[in-house]
């Protein structure tokens, strides 16, 4: 079954870099991996997909290509030990996740050894759910989306960049606590809160 590597920022410290080759079902060497660039504007040129390439690299990776949903048949994705979906909008990357197949691609990878790392809005997409997402950041959804079910690859839902108040304003003052205890209630769900520098790990 796959493996999973949840974080707001990707490789962003060497504890997640060394959990990553941990989990690794060969060399670094030997692996081919792929960095997801759907859910960002800039997609391949964003910065994040340039570090997780250089950082792939850095730790061994010979074998690093970019994919995007938007343009290229998910088919493609067959091949690779190590998926890397990057950040940017969540909203963006579950539409044409859904939109071109690329979900079920996924579901079969998952069912293989591949390695899911997901980032910010990477991911939120692997959970069951980006809801969350639409509570903080609605204008995000400039694509209508009303299918918030996401890949569930874990039922975990998961808030990145927890400690950072200046991503997530609020009008009435209220802290990215306060609001996903509201969340929380109203939905009947557990969120999980993931700092810049945390990661969840799940086999």
């Amino acid at each position: 079954m796959c493996r999973i590597l949840l974080t707001s920022n990707g490789f962003g410290t060497e504890q997640i870099k060394q959990k990553f080759l941990m989990l690794l079902p060969k060399p670094a060497s030997a692996i081919k991996a792929v960095i997801i660039t759907t859910a960002s504007p800039e997609k391949e040129a964003s910065k994040s997909a340039v570090k997780a390439k250089q950082d792939l690299i850095e730790m061994g990776v010979v074998h690093v290509t970019f994919f995007d949903f938007e343009y290229e048949s998910p088919k493609a994705l067959g091949s690779y030990d190590a998926v890397f979906l990057n950040g940017g909008n969540p909203f963006q990357l579950l539409y044409w996740l859904k939109k071109s197949g690329g979900s079920e691609i996924m579901n079969e990878l998952a069912q293989q050894k591949t390695v899911f790392v997901g980032a910010s809005a990477g991911a939120m997409v692997l959970g069951g759910s980006i809801e969350v997402a639409g509570f903080f950041k609605p204008e995000l959804n400039t694509l209508k989306l009303a299918d918030f079910n996401a890949l569930g690859l874990t039922e975990k839902l998961l808030f990145p960049h927890y400690d950072r108040e200046d991503l997530f304003p609020d009008g009435i003052g209220r802290t990215i606590e306060q609001r996903i205890k509201r969340f929380e209630l109203d939905k009947n769900e557990t969120v999980v809160r993931l700092k810049d520098h945390e990661y969840l790990s799940i086999n």
